[in-house]
């Protein structure tokens, strides 16, 4: 087993709810992104994804979009991101997938990237902006090098397209709550639920929700029939003002809130 799919199991063993706390990688800087991915883990964080910064995050909203403009500003490039990568695993064991856009990737060479940043401790890779149908050949490399090419679900996600895309599903399926962009908002997660629900008649993968994510509430209500949650814009703009004890205290009451829920 992988380290995620250890720690997955881990969760589910102790019936509890996952939680996946998204972080920018270099922002607002790389010392606060070294301390959030420290202070989110003392909190009860289960898994960080790590933002890759590009300049068009075609699925995140303002505060994604913000933090990568600043720490693209501050010279984050592929190469720091690994670098950085490198330097958590001096001090920490929680599973680092990766969140970012292909473009990067292809720059940087697919394969080589997955090659480079599993040997330096990362465990997957999310890549909102390439289809299924057109991630064959990157299954395949992920596959080769024991690293996780996440899946995604949507509340249009249709049962043959669902029954394709987790056949293939490894790690965790991303169950994107909404259509549109990351942010904090108020969510109906009924639809998503319903997804979620088909999903498992095709595969037993975790589940975790991601998008609009923002309070202790919001969380219990999305991790109703899920596996997990993943928590982003919320934390990201309490680092993007450097309050890394503020963003510490909401994953803390979400980790709480999670817990009660399940008892």
């Amino acid at each position: 087993m992988t380290r995620l799919e250890m720690k997955l199991a881990k969760i589910k063993k102790a019936g509890k709810k996952g939680l996946f706390i998204y972080i920018t990688a270099g922002a607002p800087d790389i010392k606060t992104t070294i301390d959030a991915v420290k202070a989110a883990e003392k909190a009860g964080a289960d898994v960080i994804e790590l933002g890759i910064p590009f300049s068009d995050p075609m699925a995140d909203g303002p505060v994604i979009q913000a933090a990568a403009v600043t720490a693209i500003k501050n010279g984050m490039t592929v190469q720091k991101v690994l670098e950085l990568v490198g330097e958590i695993r001096q001090f920490s064991d929680i599973p680092l997938i990766g969140m970012g856009y292909i473009n990067n990737m292809l720059n940087y060479g697919f394969e080589r990237f997955v090659r480079e940043f599993k040997a330096a401790g990362m465990d997957g890779l999310i890549l909102p902006d390439v289809p299924h149908e057109e991630a064959g050949d990157m299954r395949r490399i992920c596959q080769e090098h024991e690293f996780h090419l996440i899946e995604f679900v949507t509340p249009g996600t249709n049962s043959s397209r669902m029954d394709k895309i987790c056949a293939s599903a490894n790690g965790f399926v991303y169950c994107v709550s909404v259509n549109g962009v990351t942010g904090v908002r108020k969510i109906d997660y009924s639809p998503i639920h319903r997804v979620i629900e088909q999903a498992r008649r095709f595969t037993d993968v975790p589940m975790a929700v991601g998008f609009g994510i923002g309070s202790a509430e919001a969380a219990r209500e999305a991790a109703d029939k899920a596996d997990a949650v993943i928590v982003g814009s919320a934390v990201v703009k309490l680092l993007q003002e450097k309050d890394i004890r503020g963003a510490a205290q909401l994953i803390a009451t979400i980790r709480q809130a999670l817990d009660e829920g399940v008892k």
